[in-house]
């Protein structure tokens, strides 16, 4: 099929090789061309969110999934963008100025584009500890998520 003029027909798929790609730690059970989506359950908190959160990095994606609710497998998406993002505010604000976590967030859809399927997990002793601190601020009210 011709196209000399390089337009652009309904079979053409446009490719992106260079778009920055995040993780998404959780025990949700998604395919790839999943989107995740804003409105959804909180990993960490009994409601809904009006933003995805995701990270550059698979120190902080492996903290979400071991952290994250829900009786599912631990699971880390690779995802892309599919709209403007920003630094989380609940990290780079609070605890981590300059956003050494590489965590951010979206009103807009992530794309699931792939899976990592294996990783060095924390121990049972590093993730307990983790989910005593979030109990302990919880109950002194410093652990909002600010959505």
């Amino acid at each position: 099929m011709d196209n000399p003029k390089n337009e652009t027909t309904s079979s053409t798929v446009t490719h992106n090789p260079f778009a920055q790609t995040f993780f998404h730690g959780t025990k949700a059970d998604l395919k790839i061309g999943d989107c995740i989506s804003p409105g959804y359950q909180s990993n960490f908190a009994d409601r809904k969110l009006n933003h995805v959160y995701v990270t550059a990095t698979i120190t902080a994606a492996i903290w979400g999934a071991e952290l994250s609710l829900g009786n599912g497998r631990e699971r880390i998406y690779l995802v892309e963008a599919t709209g403007e993002i920003e630094d989380d505010p609940n990290l780079t604000d609070k605890k981590f100025p300059g956003n050494p976590t590489m965590s951010y967030r979206s009103i807009h859809s992530f794309k699931v584009i792939g899976e990592v399927r294996t990783w060095l997990a924390h121990s049972p002793e590093q993730i307990q500890a983790m989910k005593d601190g979030i109990q302990k601020a919880k109950e002194q009210g410093v652990n909002v998520i600010i959505d």
